[in-house]
């Protein structure tokens, strides 16, 4: 394919969840792949912060075919840590990783990591420390890196920048209390930011120079079937929670936007506020045949499928929305997002 010199500047909103975020891979990958965006900004939350912070250092030292091959490296690393690259994980490997899960998340409601981890032991850390250096990646300039964590004592979103990454920062995003020992960054504890801002977009808006935002989705919106197992329920509670975050944030766009498109705002005030193209690649269809348990399955087989849905996902999206970005919003906000019988904004 013949690529434009004429990129288009997009930002991006990558939200977190465990294996699942070898599908934004994906998607990164095909992005990257064609040439004609160009990321400019990204926010992110747990698995979402390593596939940002991966793909900025990745960038930064060598383009975009350097941050593909670094997001390779990432999650390559990440199976390596428990499976070999060729294993292809049997039926009876998906009902131990169920079985093993179900009884871990029993046993999670009664010890907590600081017992069954006392030593705190965290193979991500070591993969973090070993492919990016911090020192480098805090002076990039080619992207804004926003990296979203859930501050313990106060229960806010607390947004690191480029300039404040540290391994700690990423850790701390991706933190599930029930896995992990709250992480500690300058003199406060953090738990992932999933629960708090899955991801925090609004730094985008505030900090950012585009008027486009892709965000990309791990946790399905909708799911057509009722969940009636246990395992069913826990999972489709925690998409609900873990989007919860993101629906308020659409909410408050979906305001500023009617203001601007109904003349809601005096020409002094305009200026003051930016109008912004909101577009989504959304994980409904692809992700809805997954339940929670294969968030934890690392094996290469299941990540690069993963990867592929994701990139299919991709090139679907450039197809139909390409020559949109910049010109309009592909997503309607009330109608994809929001439950209008319900919202007071629709009803003003």
């Amino acid at each position: 394919m013949a690529i434009s010199n004429n990129k288009k500047n997009i930002s991006m909103a990558l939200q977190g969840g465990g294996a699942h975020g070898a599908f934004t891979w994906g998607i990164l990958d095909k992005l990257l792949e064609d040439g004609r965006l160009n990321i400019n900004g990204l926010c992110a939350t747990s698995a979402g912060a390593f596939n940002a912070t991966i793909l900025t250092y990745g960038r930064l030292k060598g383009g975009n075919e350097g941050a593909r091959e670094a997001l390779h490296n990432f999650w390559l690393a990440v199976s390596e840590t428990g499976h070999h690259p060729n294993e292809v994980p049997t039926p009876i490997d998906n009902f131990l990783l169920y079985w093993n899960m179900s009884i871990f998340d029993s046993l999670s409601h009664i010890i907590s990591p600081y017992q069954f981890n006392p030593m705190n032991n965290n193979a991500l850390k070591d993969i973090l420390t070993k492919q990016v250096d911090f020192d480098e990646l805090t002076k990039a300039k080619t992207t804004n890196l926003f990296i979203s964590a859930t501050n313990v004592r106060t229960g806010k979103v607390k947004v690191f920048n480029t300039k404040e990454i540290s391994p700690e920062v990423v850790l701390a995003s991706s933190c599930l209390p029930n896995l992990y020992q709250a992480v500690k960054v300058d003199d406060e504890y953090y738990w992932d930011g999933g629960y708090t801002g899955n991801p925090a977009i609004f730094p985008l808006f505030y900090h950012g120079d585009t008027t486009d935002v892709v965000i990309v989705h791990i946790n399905p919106m909708v799911r057509s079937k009722l969940p009636t197992h246990s395992n069913e329920i826990m999972n489709r509670l925690n998409e609900i929670t873990f989007n919860s975050s993101l629906l308020h944030e659409f909410r408050a766009i979906a305001f500023v936007k009617k203001m601007f498109n109904e003349g809601w705002l005096k020409d002094e005030f305009k200026s003051k506020l930016r109008d912004v193209h909101i577009h989504s690649i959304r994980a409904d269809q692809a992700l809805q045949d997954f339940n929670a348990t294969s968030k934890y399955d690392t094996h290469w087989h299941f990540l690069t499928n993963l990867r592929d849905l994701g990139r299919v996902e991709a090139k679907i999206w450039l197809e139909d929305h390409f020559d949109s970005i910049g010109k309009k919003s592909t997503v309607d906000l009330h109608k994809d997002f929001l439950d209008d019988s319900n919202d007071g904004i629709a009803q003003t």
